[in-house]
């Protein structure tokens, strides 16, 4: 059992409209205040989806360079780009997600029925972003929205060895309709599963699977994803008004439960994190 615990926030998501749901931090200056908010509510990393100046899910490269510099110079959260866009996005696209020179992206380990959508990717496409990943010195996170990918992580772990920085992190995403369902027996049964390299793992419960699955994975040894990119609600009949919102209430739930929130420099060593910040901040 981990003595302490990362918290990742995913503050915004490529499904969710903006004019739906106005909170919803869009644009590089409210990307930068949420960074910083959330990191004082003791998240230490932060996956991002960015958005266009019409608030519309975007894999173009200034946009997210400029967000991960943004941030990178902002706070000390761990960047990590997602490499999944949207569910409409081309598979070349996604790959170049890693010229932004993120520390970390997502590397989802299997297709998979994502609503009335499906999320594609293929196993050559999730091979090649491994191993580009490993040649740019970024650490994957490995998404894992079903058992099967479980299996799909096995083989690439055989193909290519080690990631970068030679730990294996993994992220249950429970709730998505299509994929596992967001219960603690489902989380259980992916974390009985892992292979014997899987260093770490977190977990994220889509939006009623929230709070079940926060708790559920701090009991079983487990780290947390919250977010509104995961759930617009707070509790019944009231939204969210900000992820630091999330964050907080994982951090107390995390220190109730005597697995207090990691430090930025424990969730970086603990990853394998390659630290590109003084580069940064010096430029």
């Amino acid at each position: 059992m981990p003595a302490s615990t990362m918290i990742t926030v995913a503050p915004t998501g490529a499904e969710t409209a903006k004019s739906d749901f106005p909170q919803l931090p869009t644009t590089l200056q409210e990307i930068v205040e949420t960074a910083i908010s959330c990191q004082a509510a003791c998240a230490t990393l932060i996956h991002l989806h960015i958005r266009d100046a019409n608030h519309q899910p975007t894999l173009d490269h200034g946009y997210l360079k400029a967000a991960v510099d943004a941030v990178r110079e902002s706070t000390d959260l761990i960047v990590q780009l997602s490499t999944g866009g949207s569910v409409h996005d081309p598979l070349e696209d996604r790959l170049k997600v890693l010229d932004a020179e993120p520390d970390s992206c997502s590397l989802t380990c299997g297709t998979v029925n994502f609503g009335n959508d499906v999320f594609m990717n293929p196993y050559p496409f999730m091979s090649e972003l491994y191993v580009q990943a490993q040649e740019r010195e970024v650490v994957p996170e490995f998404e894992l929205f079903d058992l099967g990918h479980v299996a799909a992580l096995r083989r690439l772990i055989d193909a290519h060895g080690l990631p970068y920085g030679g730990k294996v992190h993994v992220d249950f995403v429970t709730g998505v309709p299509g994929g596992m369902p967001g219960t603690v027996q489902a989380l259980a049964a992916g974390v009985a599963a892992l292979p014997p390299e899987v260093t770490s793992w977190s977990a994220t419960g889509i939006g009623r699977a929230h709070l079940p699955i926060v708790a559920g994975a701090l009991s079983i040894g487990g780290h947390l994803r919250v977010g509104m990119e995961d759930n617009l609600m707070f509790m019944r009949g009231r939204q969210v008004g900000h992820n630091m919102e999330l964050v907080a209430r994982a951090a107390h739930i995390a220190h109730e439960l005597q697995r207090p929130p990691m430090s930025d420099a424990q969730a970086r060593e603990m990853l394998g994190i390659k630290d590109r910040r003084s580069a940064a901040r010096a430029d």
